[in-house]
């Protein structure tokens, strides 16, 4: 009888352990999971990783708080840091069918100004992106793209 107890309490655990686990969302230990933003390099990289290979992680993390975004064309857009982590969130996942090229323009200890290329099929997008140190970490403080 104490084994027959025992047997149905094992298999009550590993149902209970197999059902939380199955409850979780994937991808929740990632989008929240801190990423390496030490150097501008890094911060760079990420930020290239996030907006064509559709990282999650670290999202929040990589933009400055008074983050913006303008888009220069006929119809001249600017977006909030809030708008764009929303929007890159959602493209959880969704890599661009790009060639991506970088170039840092400008450099220093505390600031960086790089130009992240994206060559589509049909057109090209330019986007000039700044980063800044605040503490010991880089973030991207302002983004402005264009398109050709």
């Amino acid at each position: 009888m104490k084994t027959l107890v025992k047997t149905f309490a094992a298999a009550a655990l590993i149902a209970v352990s197999t059902f939380a686990m199955a409850a979780e969302e994937p991808g929740t230990k990632s989008a929240k999971a801190n990423v390496n933003l030490s150097t501008a390099d890094l911060a760079l990289d990420h930020y290239v990783a996030v907006t064509t290979e559709g990282e999650s992680a670290g999202v929040e993390q990589l933009f400055a708080a008074d983050f913006n975004q303008k888009i220069q064309s006929s119809n001249a857009q600017s977006h909030s840091r809030e708008a764009v982590v929303k929007s890159l969130k959602k493209q959880k996942g969704e890599r661009l069918n790009c060639a991506v090229s970088t170039d840092i323009i400008e450099e220093s200890a505390d600031y960086m100004v790089a130009k992240v290329t994206l060559k589509f099929e049909d057109f090209t997008k330019t986007d000039l992106v700044t980063l800044v140190r605040e503490g010991s970490e880089w973030k991207v403080s302002k983004s402005i793209n264009s398109y050709k």
